[in-house]
């Protein structure tokens, strides 16, 4: 049977037989196949504790992972400690956005990356140097965009390009000739969008023609005019003519 209104009254079906809210599904709070705490769905067990929040917090030692998951999301902040220690990782994760601040440093050695990096964006700038030797470099990234300038001087030839890119946002202009030559088009891209203008000359040479266009940018305007006339990419040469003027 399905779900449905005889009289202007919730009629329960033979799935809620013996369900515990029962009264709720009289009260039209929950309705299967739609709203079901019950059910295998992550989509109807969300609509349920949306529609009854009151409801998580007896639901946070369930059986079933992505139950427990959904009821952290509304559960009272004072009763979800116990999950930072749960041996489902997409329920730290959940825990680890809603922890208040001061917790959060009992998060850095989940083995779970996810949990480290949600752990390093809402941690102040002062309190993520720990990440930036983090062992998966998605971690290392979060921390490269919260740290000081002085801290990042070990990670500028770190082996992960997202790290590196992430470097090269965040290092002043001066610094970033050193990735002048990186071996990834999109590192010195980056740089070459940022860099000092001699620094940004020596890649009008560069072998990518992207990095070649960011450089244009900042390249000093009498290097642009003597390579002008022979540049033979018409995106650069239009690049070089809206910086000159011409």
């Amino acid at each position: 049977m399905t779900d449905m209104a005889a009289g202007g009254l919730r009629v329960v079906t033979l799935e809620c037989t013996g369900c515990r809210h029962q009264a709720l599904h009289e009260l039209g709070q929950c309705a299967t196949g739609d709203r079901c705490v019950v059910a295998m769905s992550g989509r109807q067990i969300d609509r349920f504790f949306r529609a009854n929040p009151d409801e998580a917090a007896a639901y946070l030692d369930d059986g079933f992972w992505e139950r427990r998951a959904i009821a952290a999301r509304y559960a009272p902040l004072d009763l979800i400690d116990g999950l930072m220690h749960d041996p489902d990782e997409v329920v730290r994760r959940v825990v680890a956005g809603r922890i208040p601040d001061e917790r959060l440093m009992e998060l850095i050695h989940d083995p779970d990356r996810d949990v480290r990096a949600i752990a390093v964006q809402r941690l102040p700038g002062e309190q993520v140097e720990w990440a930036l030797r983090d062992i998966d470099y998605l971690v290392r990234m979060f921390a490269v965009r919260k740290v000081s300038h002085g801290l990042l001087r070990p990670l500028i030839h770190d082996p992960e390009r997202e790290v590196r890119k992430a470097v090269a946002q965040r290092l002043p202009p001066f610094a970033l000739g050193v990735y002048a030559t990186d071996p990834e088009p999109e590192v010195r891209r980056i740089a070459a969008s940022r860099m000092l203008p001699p620094d940004a000359a020596r890649l009008l040479d560069d072998d990518d023609w992207s990095v070649r266009l960011a450089a244009v940018g900042n390249a000093p305007l009498d290097t642009l005019a003597q390579r002008l006339a022979r540049e033979e990419d018409e995106e650069i040469r239009g690049a070089m003519a809206g910086r000159l003027g011409v």
